[in-house]
């Protein structure tokens, strides 16, 4: 009986893992294990610019097809990140007050963004004689900045321009 209370003993004095294939870890920069704050990234505010400069790129060769690719895809992007925001946002209401603030800057960050593609789209399509479908973004772009912003009075104007609507806004 002694001798198995003996056995834990020899193993923490012998031991009985070999040291030969041993890997240590070192972390360097905490940064680099924050895959989505990298620039190229998928689920990015970033990643929503980038597609919309590149659009705006398209446009200036006359690539239109490709332009509107680039905004479609900025447009998706951003109405997912908002979806995402929006969602921790009132997850963490009452539990941790910080969390709540910084979703609530980064969801009016990226809607002012998805405004952004959107008008860009809009005026793709009414370039491209198109209007039909321009609509509809113009009308979102009042209802996600409201019509007292400087994009919803923009895209109101657009929309009395296409004959959409015709009282003026007077605010």
């Amino acid at each position: 009986m002694k001798f198995l209370r003996l056995i834990p003993i020899l193993f923490i004095f012998f031991g009985n893992f070999p040291y030969k294939n041993e890997v240590r870890a070192e972390v360097k920069n905490p940064q680099d294990f924050k895959v989505l704050s990298n620039e190229s990234k998928k689920l990015s505010i970033l990643n929503v610019e980038y597609f919309i400069k590149q659009g705006d790129k398209y446009v200036k060769e006359g690539d239109f097809e490709q332009a509107k690719n680039s905004y479609l895809d900025a447009r998706k992007l951003a109405k997912q990140l908002a979806s995402f925001y929006a969602d921790l946002n009132s997850s963490f209401k009452g539990v941790d007050a910080r969390i709540p603030n910084e979703m609530q800057t980064k969801g009016k960050k990226i809607l002012q963004i998805q405004a952004e593609s959107n008008e860009r789209l809009a005026s793709l399509y009414i370039k491209t004689e198109k209007p039909e479908v321009a609509v509809p973004l113009l009308v979102e772009i009042i209802r996600i900045m409201s019509p007292n912003s400087s994009e919803g009075k923009e895209a109101y104007e657009r929309l009395i321009q296409l004959g959409f609507v015709e009282t003026k806004y007077k605010g």
